[in-house]
């Protein structure tokens, strides 16, 4: 039995700055994960990811992240991970490295 998709954006890093990006509907990247394309089907997931991966000049490491549409209509991460990454590197100590 085949698993239900669940939509999906293209997240990377700026290969010069190293923020994370999120692929838009208009082939260009934004610092704002709401602004990402939301592909709804495995086929829409994989043509927007290789249209992300057509532009290495400009990104390191594509790769799709499972997101769902906010009450504002906008894409939303879901996994911690993609919540850690919105929010920028983290550039202070903390946890294990406090004690250090």
């Amino acid at each position: 039995m085949a698993r239900d998709y669940k939509p999906q954006i293209v997240t990377a890093n700026d290969l010069f700055e190293g923020d994370a990006v999120y692929f838009t509907a208009s082939n260009n990247w934004s610092r704002d994960h709401g602004d990402a394309i939301v592909a709804y089907s495995r086929d829409a997931a994989e043509k927007i990811l290789s249209a992300a991966n057509a532009q290495q000049d400009k990104v390191v490491g594509p790769y799709l992240a499972e997101t769902v549409m906010g009450d504002d209509h906008r894409p939303q991460p879901v996994h911690f991970r993609e919540v850690f990454r919105t929010r920028g590197p983290s550039n202070y100590f903390h946890g294990k490295q406090a004690g250090a």
